[in-house]
C-alpha cells in the first residue's frame, strides 16, 4: 500500500474544519514534502516527524514522500497534524494497519523522541468529532478536555508508540476521564454592605442580561459590586458553557476542566489595547469580549480607557459577535456579554460627595467625561451613582444584605418567564420583539415620552428603558409593565444625561 488518508482537524476561530491527511509513497531519491497550505510550524513536521517515527522503533520509509493536507485553500498552522501525518506514513508504508484508521480522529504533536504533547482547539475537535461519529485520540494532557463532550469516544496516548500498539489491536488505549466539576457561584453579594440601590440595580442587570455602569467615588463598592455579578446569574446550560469552553480552548490560555461550567469574569486593565479587547493578530484569536462569552466584561476606571479602544465595543455590545478579517482568512467569535463598567464622576474622584473635597475645575470634569462617546453610554441599559457610604453601615456587626443565592433564585425565575415569552433574555430582543412584549398603558407611555424629551435621549435609549422596566415587571411576577416598573426603569437612565451632557 503506498496511499494512506488519516482524519484530523484544523482551527478557525471557534471551528474545527475536517482536514483530510492523504500521504502517497513513490519511487525515487528520498525526500518528503506537505502541500496544502501549510504554515512554517506545519512544514517543519516532517523533521519532528522522522526523529519520532524512529525512535518509536519504526522504518521511515527512504522514498519520496508526498503529504496533501486536504482542503488545500484551508491555512494550516501549528503542531496538530504531527500525528496524524506520522500515522499515515506507517500506515502507506504498510507499518500499522490501514483499517484501523477510517473511524478515528488524530491531533497531537510530536516530540523527537516520539512523545505526544497537548494542542490547544481540542476542545471544538471532540465536539465535531462526536457529530461525525468519529472516535477522537488526543495527548494525554487534552484528555480531561476532549472528555467534556458527552457524545464523543475520545482515548488518550503518551507516545507515538502507544497509538501503534492501539491501532494493531496489541495494547487499547485508555479512555479520556473528564474531571470532577463544581460549579463555583464566586464571592458572595452578602459581603456588599448598605447600597441597597446599587444591590437592586444589580439584581435587574442580572435577571435582563442588561449592561450597567457604576458612577461613584473611590472606595464606593463599585468593583466589589462588579464582582458579585456571576454569582447572582443564573447556572449556564451545558450548550452555553461547553461553547465558553470552546473559546478558552483555542484562545492559547487553556481551559481549566475543573471550572469549565463557571461563567466567566473578565477584568482587563484600563491598557488593554483595541486588539486585547476584540481579538486579532496574524492567527486570530480571541480577545477579552469573546472570552467573557456568556459572562461579564468588567471595565474599571472607564474614562482611562483608550477611547479607540472603547469604541470597538460598540458593535459586538448590539450583535454579540465579533468579526475579524484578515487578508487571508476572517474568523468570527461569539461575543455575547454583560458589560460592567466602573468610573469616578471627576479626575479626583469626589464630585459631587457631600463632604465637598471635590477641586476640580468644570472644564477638568467636562474633559474627563468626554472620553466616554454618548454612542456608548447609550448601549449601556443601567446608569447608577453610588454614593459613599457612612462609616456606621460598613461596621462588622452591621446587618447583612441578601445572599447571592437568594437573589439568584428570583433571577432565575424572572429569565425563566422571559425564556417562555420569547425565548432569550429582555436585553436581547429586537425592536419588533420590544415592541411586541413592552407595551404600556396610555398613562405611562405619556410618563415614558415626557421623560425621553425632558432627559433628551435617543429611540435607541427609549427601547433600552422599556427592556429594562420588562424585566423589573417580571422580577415583581406581573405579567403587564405597570406605571412603577416605567418609573424605576427612567430612574436608572438619569445618570446617561448626567454623562452625556459633560461628553459632548
Amino acid at each position: 500500500m503506498t496511499l494512506a488518508l488519516v482524519h484530523t482537524r484544523a482551527r478557525t476561530g471557534v471551528r474545527a474544519p475536517a482536514v483530510n491527511v492523504e500521504v502517497f509513497l513513490a519511487g525515487g531519491l528520498p525526500r518528503m514534502s506537505i502541500v496544502g497550505l501549510p504554515e512554517a510550524a506545519v512544514r517543519e513536521a516532517k523533521d519532528r516527524v522522522r526523529a519520532a517515527i524512529q525512535c518509536a522503533q519504526y522504518d521511515f520509509p527512504a522514498r519520496v514522500i508526498t503529504v496533501n493536507l486536504a482542503p488545500a485553500d484551508l491555512p494550516k498552522d501549528g503542531g496538530r497534524f504531527d500525528l496524524p501525518i506520522a500515522l499515515g506514513i506507517l500506515a502507506a508504508s504498510g507499518q500499522i494497519p490501514l483499517d484501523a484508521l477510517r473511524d478515528c480522529e488524530f491531533l497531537g504533536e510530536l516530540g523527537l523522541t516520539g512523545e505526544l504533547r497537548p494542542v490547544d482547539g481540542v476542545l471544538p475537535a471532540a465536539l465535531a468529532a462526536a457529530a461525525q461519529g468519529r472516535r477522537l485520540i488526543v495527548p494525554a494532557g487534552n484528555g480531561a478536555e476532549a472528555a467534556l463532550v458527552a457524545g464523543v469516544e475520545a482515548f488518550t496516548a503518551r507516545t507515538l508508540l502507544e497509538v501503534c500498539g492501539h491501532l494493531c489491536g496489541q495494547k487499547a488505549l485508555p479512555a479520556a476521564i473528564a474531571p470532577a466539576s463544581a460549579y463555583d457561584h464566586g464571592p458572595d453579594l452578602r459581603d456588599v454592605r448598605g447600597q441597597t440601590r446599587a444591590r437592586r440595580a444589580l439584581e435587574i442587570a442580572a435577571a435582563g442580561s442588561h449592561h450597567l455602569l457604576l458612577v461613584g467615588p473611590p472606595g464606593c463598592g463599585k468593583t466589589l459590586l462588579a464582582s458579585r455579578l456571576p454569582g447572582v446569574l443564573p447556572e449556564a446550560s451545558e450548550a452555553d458553557a461547553l461553547e465558553t469552553a470552546a473559546i478558552a480552548s483555542i484562545s492559547g490560555r487553556g481551559l481549566d476542566p475543573t471550572r469549565w461550567r463557571n461563567r466567566p469574569f473578565r477584568s482587563p486593565h484600563h491598557t488593554a489595547s483595541a486588539v486585547a479587547l476584540v481579538g486579532g493578530g496574524a492567527e486570530p484569536r480571541p480577545g477579552e469580549i469573546s472570552l467573557a462569552h456568556n459572562g461579564v466584561l468588567f471595565l474599571d476606571e472607564l474614562p482611562e480607557w483608550d477611547r479607540r479602544a472603547l469604541e470597538v465595543l460598540r458593535e459586538p455590545l448590539e450583535s454579540g459577535v465579533v468579526t475579524i478579517s484578515r487578508a487571508a482568512r476572517q474568523c468570527e467569535f461569539p461575543a455575547r456579554f454583560q458589560l460592567v463598567a466602573a468610573m469616578n464622576p471627576c479626575p479626583c474622584g469626589w464630585a459631587g460627595d457631600p463632604s465637598g473635597r471635590c477641586r476640580c475645575h468644570p472644564d477638568a470634569i467636562q474633559r474627563y467625561r468626554a472620553k466616554i462617546s454618548g454612542p456608548l453610554l447609550e448601549r449601556i441599559d443601567l446608569h447608577l451613582e453610588v454614593p459613599r457610604l457612612p462609616p456606621a453601615e460598613l461596621r462588622p456587626d452591621a446587618p447583612p444584605g441578601e445572599s447571592s443565592d437568594v437573589v439568584r433564585a428570583r433571577v432565575v425565575r424572572a429569565r425563566e418567564v422571559q425564556r417562555q415569552r420569547a425565548g432569550r433574555c429582555n436585553a436581547h430582543l429586537d425592536q419588533s420583539e420590544t415592541n411586541a412584549v413592552c407595551r404600556l398603558a396610555p398613562d405611562d407611555q405619556a410618563m415614558l415620552e415626557n421623560a425621553i424629551d425632558l432627559l433628551q435621549l435617543s429611540a435607541r435609549s427609549m427601547h433600552r428603558i422599556l427592556r429594562v422596566a420588562r424585566t423589573i415587571a417580571d422580577l415583581a411576577g406581573s405579567a403587564d409593565i405597570l406605571g412603577p416598573h416605567v418609573a424605576e426603569a427612567i430612574g436608572h437612565r438619569r445618570g446617561e444625561r448626567a454623562v452625556a451632557s459633560r461628553a459632548t
